[in-house]
């Protein structure tokens, strides 16, 4: 689904009837007999051809090779995942789609994309206003619908970045290759794993400690699974999970209060995906519970509250350095 308010598909033929008529008309404006004094100037002064951009083949995360230009000028994000890596690589997209529950950007990155337009909500694009923005490449992680998918590939290159479970260093390189930032990449990822080697090492003995990672819903919580891009970074600094978080997945279903002990750990890093909202006023009632206060991480004084946008979403390589700050503030008390 692109664009609730109206039919993508009709609205895409009526641009592209639009868009067929201008061409019209511009092709009988050109055929207009031409006077001595324009056809003396056309033969002084002739029209430039535009050049073709360069391209490339590059195999997407579906499998699929796709022709994208060397260096591409007009990228739109349409997913978090796209519009954190663009941004760590130092290029600013066109256009991005909001943050997972939420109507704005992911909260971490909106100082960074204040002047990015919204293309619409996560995974629904408008289709009118991907058009109007022009595009020469589209990054899509979270976009499954093939006929939208069929819709932006008339519009422009159409790359899928990410693949079920796969690794956040495997999706930061395919977008790398996709834009031609290569060298960059690796000098990122080069950076995050020499400060996660550091931390690991000022923590002392890490796999004796176990994190709990919580987002909180109006529903209640849900704790993240061992697939999830948060689980990766907790891996990297040598940090253990609950026994129950070591499972294969990507997060439990919302728990009751009394299943309220199966989201406790040494340390509990909780969040809300938007810091207003039901989710953060269920949150903020919930810390009074006695059944809460019980909990052995909270009795330690190691609650963090988190921005679960991006501890608790798909993340990217912003969002994986920012949880390292996050843990190294919190538990080695730190400033990252």
């Amino acid at each position: 689904m692109a664009d609730n308010n109206s039919s993508p598909t009709k609205k895409f033929a009526l641009l592209a009837i639009s868009a067929a008529l201008a061409l019209g008309f511009t092709a009988l404006a050109m055929q207009k007999p031409a006077t001595p004094e324009t056809a003396q100037t056309e033969s002084a002064a002739p029209a430039e051809q535009p050049t073709a951009a360069a391209t490339k083949d590059i195999t997407d995360a579906a499998g699929r090779r796709v022709s994208v230009p060397v260096e591409p000028k007009r990228v739109l994000a349409l997913g978090e995942f796209d519009m954190d890596a663009m941004l760590a690589l130092g290029m600013k997209p066109v256009g991005v789609t909001d943050g997972r529950g939420q109507q704005t950007p992911p909260n971490y990155l909106k100082d960074l994309s204040a002047d990015v337009e919204s293309i619409g909500r996560l995974a629904q694009p408008s289709i009118d206003k991907v058009i109007a923005a022009q595009p020469d490449l589209i990054l899509t992680g979270t976009i499954q619908d093939e006929k939208l998918i069929s819709q932006l590939q008339q519009i422009a290159p159409t790359v899928i970045t990410s693949a079920s479970s796969e690794n956040w260093r495997d999706m930061f390189k395919r977008i790398a290759v996709a834009l031609s930032k290569e060298s960059e990449a690796e000098k990122f990822l080069a950076k995050y794993d020499e400060k996660a080697a550091k931390i690991r090492e000022n923590l002392g003995n890490p796999e004796n400690v176990s994190v709990s990672v919580v987002r909180w819903s109006p529903k209640g919580p849900t704790y993240m699974l061992r697939d999830v891009f948060i689980s990766q970074i907790i891996a990297d600094v040598g940090l253990s999970r609950p026994p129950a978080q070591q499972e294969s997945g990507i997060h439990s279903a919302p728990l009751s209060l009394e299943a309220l002990h199966e989201i406790d750990g040494d340390w509990i890093f909780v969040g809300t995906l938007s810091p207003v909202g039901d989710a953060a006023d269920t949150f903020a009632e919930i810390r009074d519970n006695a059944a809460f206060k019980q909990l052995s991480g909270v009795n330690k004084g190691h609650l963090v509250l988190i921005d679960g946008s991006l501890w608790t979403s798909v993340g990217g390589p912003l969002a994986a350095m920012a949880a390292l700050d996050d843990i190294e503030q919190a538990m080695l008390g730190k400033q990252g």
